[in-house]
């Protein structure tokens, strides 16, 4: 499979350090198989960091997503799992952490910072949470986490 990363900038070597943190699945590299989807991060990125818009692209076998070779976390829908994943994920108060090299799924909202704030002071609940943190449009996402999972992207 195809998968495309949005940037404001070329790079051929992908440093997970860089890499913002108290993201919806945590601090890593994140793609889609929506190229589109890249292309309009590109352009929010390139706006935001004064750079360029580019869509680096990456051959990935997905096969790897249901085999044991990588430990890998799929979410096919938003449901409460995922709501409280991202909601982990994105807090600067719980310290999580997770040990999947991969995790897929759909892409939270926009409004997540504001959502998030009503969950944790108590006038959302998770379900609410999750219905909320659907994001409209037809999206996805794939988190590659770990050295390991970077060692499985081949830049096309």
């Amino acid at each position: 499979m195809i998968l495309y990363h949005g940037s404001y900038k070329d790079f051929q070597t992908i440093d997970l350090k860089l890499c913002q943190p108290y993201k919806d699945f945590g601090q890593g590299f994140y793609l889609t198989d929506i190229r589109e989807q890249a292309e309009k991060m590109a352009v929010k990125k390139a706006l935001l960091y004064n750079g360029t818009p580019i869509v680096l692209q990456y051959e990935f076998n997905d096969d790897f997503l249901s085999n044991d070779t990588l430990k890998v976390k799929r979410f096919p829908s938003p449901n409460r799992e995922w709501a409280e994943f991202i909601y982990k994920n994105r807090s600067r108060t719980e310290h999580f952490h997770h040990n999947y090299d991969i995790v897929t799924g759909p892409i939270a909202n926009d409004g997540v910072a504001y959502l998030l704030d009503r969950y944790e002071e108590g006038s959302l609940s998770l379900d609410e949470l999750a219905k909320e943190l659907e994001f409209r449009e037809l999206n996805n996402q794939y988190y590659f986490g770990t050295e390991k999972s970077l060692n499985f992207l081949k830049r096309i």
